[in-house]
């Protein structure tokens, strides 16, 4: 084959133009003369590419099938068959198979040979379809392992869309920008993950990507031009690169003629190699993400028995807890929704708390091998740099081209400031690597082409992955739903006709998501909001917003944080929820009025006002003045739901979309013409993100757990169905007891606990056990008040709490104030405790109070 200097010389580009030129290729109404050797004359209807070596009887049904259903003319059709092996015989001997005889005596069969040291399938295909001069190019087996009258359903598939709109740029989601016309259908068959991957020849699975698959003639040569893999997982390399074009790939079922043969192991591995070399740069940017997430741990990884996340309160301690119990209840086979571990007598509701069934079930083994901290640290490392992965993928799949812009902002989304407070120790908003999912589906089901089978594959899968989240967190799936809601509005706004189009789909593909996913949650939901010790709503105080301040400041964990500033502006260090900095924003909005003609920059901005609006609260303080304005949460406080919200939150949603501005800023600057406005738009960026750097989380010694508890001798005090009565008790404030229960291995229960649950005829939400008179007293004394004076009332009244929380002892561990601790318990009992090992206690179990 001639003119193989200028094939290599287009190879790796997308440009269409400069690929035909290189081959000859003249599309319709186009003049120029075809490339040499070659005998066909201007434009061709249909090409038909197939890797050699082609037996006889298949050149024949695939030429009396062209000529019934293509035509007869010469440009009609043309068939090219490819050796799969180069060397210079390979046209004209046995690796071209029939071919050459019946090229000899049909000049619409063609000889095609890879380009000199090129060898294999992916060789092959590339050959072939660059050789190629169709406005159709399909692609089979020499097998014809499916069978070609599933032609028609593929060419009337891609004739639909044949007068679509053009290409405009990758896709920035629903109803923003106009998706292009079809790019390609692929006839599918088996497998879906493991078509997905490239992997030919699996036992057991087929692998046929592009094994049947009718593309856009142009689109076609552009893609194999981009392409440099030789092997088989060219499929694989050929159709991310048309998806990450914003083109559209549609698949049908297709049936199969003659059953596929799977491929020499030496095929897989060439596979599996190539598909490594493919997925190199999405590892490399795996493999960043993993080692920030270590970063941003490693003071906790360095000593798990002994080391405790200092800003973490008492969320490190409740969050194990949450490990040990779900662990405990599934190796017990009890309901892994309750249970009587602490909050006695009533118990715990599991599923109305932030227990994580969806991850802590799944690592089980892991917390029996190793156990709970272990789990807790994993699930905050793999889990930071999961959803910093998902992030990068959305956005490089509907955003930008350049891997590394989008992975710049998949690691804001995934390590911003907010993420970092929430990291000291409530994973369920650290651990979001489903959210990028969900989203993509939502975008898939408002894209463009979208037919009843599609739409309702992508809303099966919507209502999967959000049954998912339910289990890994609600609050940040609703808080995504909010965030999602406000930019389909936006969308609405910039380009109504476009979002008006995609609001049928997107509506049946919702609906079929509820369909999925509430047959999988009625149980626990039902469990969640009307079950044992469920309740309504849960209060926060009177604002729980940002202050306007804490948009443009620095969080503690911040490179330029400041922990005094930052704590005066939050609720606590782990909600520290929005702290952007000025900078970041101030680029922000540059990155908005530079790209502002872009429809997606302007959903996203709107997004992210409307966010950082709703994160202020219901009443918004102006700094410095007195004056205290309405917010716009108040429109929504009293929403189901929405009144559990600590509203602050909501600024979280402004993560993704600094993340996605800063990615789409980042690829239009790599494209500026003269370095010294790309040096100025990176400087720019740098500017914006180095002060919002994370800093590693601190860590403090664990308080160490009581060597009455290690060495089991509570077991002397406690008996099955009593309970464990710990001074004080624990609560949000104090809650170590609950890492003595999880020491333990659930051996006894607790009285009081750190958890949420109901208080009150009205049921509203609390965090902890309703108090007792008792839990208050031992609290209040602990943390600095004087003992009161000890009366028969007091007595009475600290017997009757005993018996109400079920108690068989009570445990005084070495603590500040334990001495005026010690003698108030011993005034309330009458009697004086026992000393055993590092514990006074108090036998307070049936008879002995």
């Amino acid at each position: 084959m001639s003119g193989e200097n200028s094939v290599n010389d287009v190879r790796g580009t997308n440009d269409v133009a400069a690929v035909r030129d290189a081959y000859g290729v003249r599309g319709a109404g186009e003049d120029g003369a075809a490339p040499a050797g070659a005998r066909w004359l201007g434009a061709v209807g249909l090409s038909v590419v197939v890797p050699g070596p082609v037996p006889q009887d298949t050149l024949t049904a695939l030429r009396d099938h062209l000529d019934a259903h293509s035509g007869t003319g010469p440009g009609d059709w043309e068939l090219l068959v490819v050796a799969a092996d180069d060397g210079p015989a390979a046209a004209d001997g046995p690796a071209a198979g029939a071919a050459p005889a019946a090229a000899a005596a049909e000049p619409r069969i063609r000889l095609v040979r890879p380009a000199e040291g090129h060898r294999g399938k992916g060789a092959a295909l590339r050959a072939g379809v660059l050789a190629s001069a169709g406005d159709r190019v399909l692609l089979t087996d020499a097998a014809l392992t499916t069978p070609l009258d599933e032609l028609a359903r593929l060419q009337e598939l891609l004739d639909e869309d044949a007068d679509a709109g053009e290409h405009t740029g990758a896709s920035a989601g629903a109803g923003v920008n106009q998706g292009p016309a079809q790019a390609a259908v692929l006839g599918r068959s088996g497998n879906r993950l493991v078509r997905a991957l490239g992997i030919p020849g699996i036992p057991g699975f087929r692998a046929d990507t592009c094994g049947f698959a009718l593309f856009d003639g142009d689109r076609a040569r552009a893609a194999f031009a981009a392409s440099t893999l030789d092997g088989p997982a060219i499929d694989a390399e050929v159709l991310r690169w048309v998806r990450r074009q914003g083109w559209h790939v549609a698949e049908i079922p297709v049936g199969r003629a003659v059953p596929k043969a799977p491929a020499p192991r030496t095929d897989r591995r060439q596979a599996l190699g190539e598909l490594l070399r493919l997925n190199a740069g999405g590892l490399a940017v795996a493999a960043v993400f993993l080692a920030l997430s270590f970063y941003v741990f490693h003071g906790l990884w360095a000593d798990l028995d002994g080391s405790y996340l200092a800003d973490a309160l008492q969320d490190q301690n409740q969050w194990e807890w949450f490990v040990g119990v779900t662990t405990d209840n599934i190796t017990h086979l009890r309901n892994p929704l309750f249970t009587f571990a602490q909050g006695m007598p009533d118990g715990v509701n599991l599923m109305a708390n932030a227990t994580m069934l969806g991850l802590n079930v799944p690592l089980i083994p892991i917390t029996l091998l190793f156990g709970e901290t272990v789990t807790f640290a994993l699930v905050l490392t793999l889990g930071m740099a999961a959803s910093a992965w998902t992030w990068y993928w959305l956005i490089r799949r509907h955003f930008v081209r350049s891997r590394w812009a989008a992975a710049a902002g998949g690691a804001l989304a995934a390590f911003a400031p907010p993420m970092v407070s929430h990291a000291n120790g409530h994973p369920n908003f650290v651990v979001l690597f489903m959210i990028p999912l969900i989203i993509d589906r939502t975008l898939r089901l408002c894209g463009p082409h979208r037919r009843d089978h599609s739409v309702t594959r992508d809303g099966v899968l919507l209502g999967l992955f959000a049954a998912y989240q339910i289990f890994i967190g609600e609050e940040p799936l609703l808080i995504a739903a909010l965030g999602m809601l406000v930019f389909s509005l936006a969308c609405l706004l910039v380009d109504r006709r476009r979002a008006l189009a995609a609001a049928r789909p997107l509506g049946t593909g919702v609906a079929v998501a509820l369909s999925v996913c509430l047959p999988l949650l009625i149980v626990p939901l039902y469990w969640q909001f009307s079950g044992p010790q469920s309740y309504h709503s849960v209060l926060h105080g009177d604002n729980a917003g940002n202050s306007p301040r804490a948009l443009i400041e620095y969080a503690s964990r911040s490179l330029f944080g400041d922990p005094e500033t930052a704590g005066r502006l939050s609720l606590n260090t782990t909600e520290q929820n929005a702290f952007y900095g000025w900078p970041l924003l101030a680029v922000a909005v540059a990155v908005c009025v530079w790209l502002w003609r872009d429809r997606a920059v302007r959903a996203l901005a709107v997004t992210g006002f409307v966010a950082l609006l709703l994160s202020l609260g219901p009443w918004v303080p102006v700094p410095r003045t007195g004056v205290v304005l309405p917010g716009p949460w108040r429109l929504i406080i009293k929403l189901p739901l929405f009144e559990s919200v600590i509203e602050g939150r909501v600024a979280m949603v402004c993560a993704p979309v600094l993340g996605i501005l800063l990615a789409l800023a980042l690829d239009r600057i790599a494209g500026l013409r003269t370095r010294e406005l790309r040096t100025l738009g990176l400087l720019g960026a740098a500017a914006a993100l180095i002060p919002v750097l994370p800093l590693p989380l601190t860590v403090r010694d664990r308080a160490p757990v009581p060597a009455f508890i290690t060495s089991g001798s509570w077991k002397d005090y406690v008996k099955d169905g009593e309970t464990l009565v710990p001074v004080p008790l624990p609560d949000p404030g104090q809650a170590d007891a609950l890492h003595w229960q999880v020491e333990a291995d659930f051996g006894f229960r607790l009285a009081g606990g750190y958890f949420n649950g109901p208080w009150g005829p009205d049921r509203m939400g609390i965090y902890g056990a309703t108090p007792r008179n008792l839990s208050n007293l031992l609290r209040d004394v602990r943390y600095g008040a004087q003992p009161p004076e000890i009366t028969p009332a007091w007595q009475v009244q600290a017997r009757q709490d005993l018996e109400y929380w079920k108690a068989g002892a009570i445990v005084l561990p070495v603590q500040d104030r334990d001495t005026e601790l010690r003698q108030l318990i011993t005034g309330l009992l009458g009697r004086p405790p026992e000393k055993v090992l590092d514990a006074w206690v108090w036998r307070v179990g049936p008879g002995q109070l």
